[in-house]
């Protein structure tokens, strides 16, 4: 068993202010995503350097956070959806926890097509050059996860389990460390390398959500589900049908992409 490391979740405090690793990440998954971005040569013939970019980033990170927080309250919390109707605000209190990637992802998608419409932008060319750059995003996320001691695994028994200060005295699997290097560093070298040999416009983007619904589908066989919802038919979590649905998503998008190049 490995120790877990028990780092402070806040980086510095000072009064009623807290920077907190978590935080942190998520600022580094934008500036990575922006530099990232501005290398690819697809990008600058779309114009997408500077303040441009910044604006694509910005209207991303906004959809990111809202659709992160309202799709953990619809999706994860759905029997409490009564809770959330007589106190409005506990909607927008991301700091109390509960963060959906796939909502996130789908509230970034409509920020970046309202984007692209009022600049008048192709957006699957644009969806193509973002994509390849969020596994980097969810490196810093799950990372942030396990500084923080959530989202860990399930009890086991391998050399590598560690003891979160969550669950005292239950050895688990470091899933967070799993989808970091799984959804983030593996993800990542794959669509960096395909990103310049496959012109089909959109391709990416297919490629990322197959590409991720798979091994975020497997890795949720390692990862605690929800305790409010648990597991579907003793087998399956609440990711595992959002990942089958990705997946679903990801084969017919690439059979109705459109076959022009870049």
């Amino acid at each position: 068993m490995i120790p877990f490391p028990n780092i402070d979740p806040n980086i510095v405090e000072l009064g009623p202010f807290k920077l907190r690793w978590y935080g942190l990440m998520y600022v580094l998954g934008f500036v990575s995503a922006y530099f990232l971005i501005g290398v690819q040569e697809g990008a600058r013939r779309l114009g997408l350097q500077g303040k441009m970019l910044q604006d694509l980033i910005f209207y991303m990170a906004l959809g990111l956070v809202a659709g992160a927080r309202l799709g953990y309250i619809f999706f994860y919390q759905f029997a409490n959806l009564g809770y959330y109707a007589t106190h409005p605000l506990e909607i927008i209190a991301v700091w109390h926890g509960g963060m959906s990637f796939h909502g996130g992802l789908i509230g970034a998608v409509l920020a970046a097509i309202l984007f692209c419409r009022i600049h008048k932008l192709p957006f699957l060319q644009v969806a193509d050059a973002v994509i390849v750059t969020v596994p980097v995003g969810l490196f810093f996320g799950r990372m942030g996860n396990f500084i923080n001691g959530e989202l860990y695994g399930r009890p086991t028994s391998v050399p590598w389990a560690m003891v979160f200060p969550a669950s005292p005295g239950v050895p688990r699997h470091p899933s967070q460390l799993y989808e970091a290097g799984l959804e983030g560093v593996v993800l990542f070298i794959i669509l960096w390398m395909l990103k310049d040999r496959i012109e089909k416009p959109g391709a990416m983007v297919a490629i990322f959500l197959g590409g991720y619904g798979v091994m975020r589908f497997i890795i949720e066989f390692f990862r605690e589900p929800d305790a409010q919802i648990g597991l579907f038919m003793g087998l399956f979590s609440m990711g595992q049908f959002l990942c089958m649905a990705m997946i679903v998503a990801s084969v017919i998008l690439f059979l109705l992409l459109p076959h022009r190049g870049k």
